[in-house]
């Protein structure tokens, strides 16, 4: 699907504060023959604990955000234009605070941050059911994308905790996954609120997402972290002959805002991250006003984007274990990213069923794209990141695609439609030559890297 990565993650029949013995390292191995959900299931114990928190938070977001935009504007009275600013001043704030919040959980411990980010994140979705007065939407607006933002970066420097670094990868792979399903079931619930189309039923929904948030804090408060490392985490020794060499991970500036590299495959990444935009604005204006597909293509670019990536984000992360590797799937997403848009260019000037047809194959072509391009830059986040401070990294990388995020819809929708194949030809131009150049990128920083060491 296209909401990018960074999904919180489920309650846990399994003892949160324990790990399971070895040998129930591999649920399907016990399983009845039949038992299918059995083999679904994530061999690793911490990655199974994680996906089902990912499953309740993601099917709260799912209901919050199919009924969010109607409840602002039919019950608390925002017009289009009014809600329209105060989600890009919440999305700025997001932006802003990916890096504090990546640098915070160095300093003090992922878990604690992140339990109250999230925490703080259903506090406020809470808090839309209460709020009265246009400044008061746009401070809680900000406040509930600053701490949601915030959690997302920190999430992903706890996965580098929990996670062995040859699985960190292929982790957040599956919880992509489940992320998806996730969503795709709390939209169907939230169909139903849509269908009642009664203030009790947006604000029901909106409740349930918030209730989701502070069930998802208690669980990861009860996760258990490996001792985590950073700058702070040391021996007072350690911590001292850290800031006086300048090693990265110590002193108190952020290491990864030093890093050049690291914000070079950041920049490209946030090019790339550029094709959720196009897939959730471009897509569906480009069928509305310049095809004569059926209006219904729209859901179903959707439903072939989510299916595929279902399917094929796990096996999309194999072989991107080495940071060359990962580069290499970079540039290929790139290059797959670019023949997406130039079939969905074709799509102009055909007859409806043919347009709906050229529109279906370019987002296949999309999610092909999508899902290697994730794959390599999650790869490269952790990789290319110092041990030592993962948090800032995550922050500082988290803040790049937040970005993306923010600008992505007016970039797609001035410079590509309305500019017909031309426009789409020059998306996809972007979207290659940031693949491409991920490849420079990351051999810079492993010459970097060698010459530190």
């Amino acid at each position: 699907m296209t909401t990018p990565p960074a999904a919180t993650a489920a309650p846990s029949s399994d003892p949160p504060t324990s790990d399971p013995p070895a040998s129930g390292a591999s649920p399907a191995s016990g399983a009845s023959p039949g038992s299918w959900v059995s083999r679904l299931l994530h061999p690793d114990p911490t990655v199974r604990r994680l996906a089902r928190i990912t499953l309740l938070n993601t099917v709260g977001s799912g209901l919050s955000l199919s009924v969010g935009v109607l409840f602002f504007t039919r019950f608390l009275g925002l017009s289009a234009g009014r809600l329209g600013i105060a989600l890009t001043a919440a999305g700025l704030c997001g932006v802003l605070a990916s890096v504090p919040a990546g640098r915070a959980a160095d300093r003090w411990g992922s878990r604690p941050v992140l339990v109250a980010l999230v925490a703080l994140t259903g506090l406020g979705t809470a808090g839309y059911t209460l709020v009265d007065g246009y400044p008061a939407f746009v401070a809680l607006a900000c406040l509930v994308s600053a701490a949601d933002r915030g959690s997302a970066a920190v999430r992903n420097a706890l996965y580098a905790e929990v996670l062995p670094a040859d699985k960190r990868v292929a982790g957040r792979a599956y919880l992509r996954v489940v992320t998806n399903v996730g969503l795709c079931l709390g939209t169907a619930v939230g169909a139903i609120a849509l269908q009642v189309d009664s203030r009790a039923g947006y604000l029901t929904a909106i409740l349930a997402d918030a209730a989701s948030y502070l069930a998802v804090a208690v669980l990861f408060q009860r996760l258990r972290v490996p001792g985590w490392s950073g700058a702070a985490s040391g021996d007072a020794v350690g911590a001292s002959k850290a800031v006086e060499e300048g090693a990265p991970g110590g002193g108190r500036r952020n290491p990864a805002l030093r890093d050049g590299p690291f914000l070079v495959v950041t920049a490209l990444g946030s090019v790339l991250a550029l094709q959720f935009a196009m897939l959730e604005v471009g897509v569906p204006l480009w069928i509305v006003q310049q095809t004569d597909a059926p209006r219904i293509t729209v859901a179903g670019t959707l439903i072939v984007n989510t299916l595929l990536v279902i399917a094929f984000q796990v096996p999309a992360t194999r072989g991107t274990e080495h940071p060359v590797a990962a580069a290499r799937a970079c540039g290929r997403a790139g290059l797959v990213l670019a023949a997406s848009c130039l079939v969905l260019g074709l799509a102009h000037g055909v007859p409806a069923a043919l347009a709906a047809v050229v529109v279906l194959v370019g987002v296949a072509l999309q999610a092909g794209g999508e899902v290697l391009s994730q794959a390599g830059t999650w790869a490269l986040s952790y990789d290319l990141a110092d041990e030592r401070a993962h948090g800032a990294y995550q922050g500082v990388f988290n803040a790049g695609m937040s970005a993306a995020l923010m600008i992505g819809p007016a970039v797609v929708s001035t410079a590509v439609i309305g500019h017909g194949l031309a426009g789409w030809a020059a998306l996809g131009a972007l979207l290659a030559g940031a693949g491409l150049a991920m490849g420079p990128a990351v051999r810079w920083a492993r010459r970097r890297g060698t010459a530190a060491a």
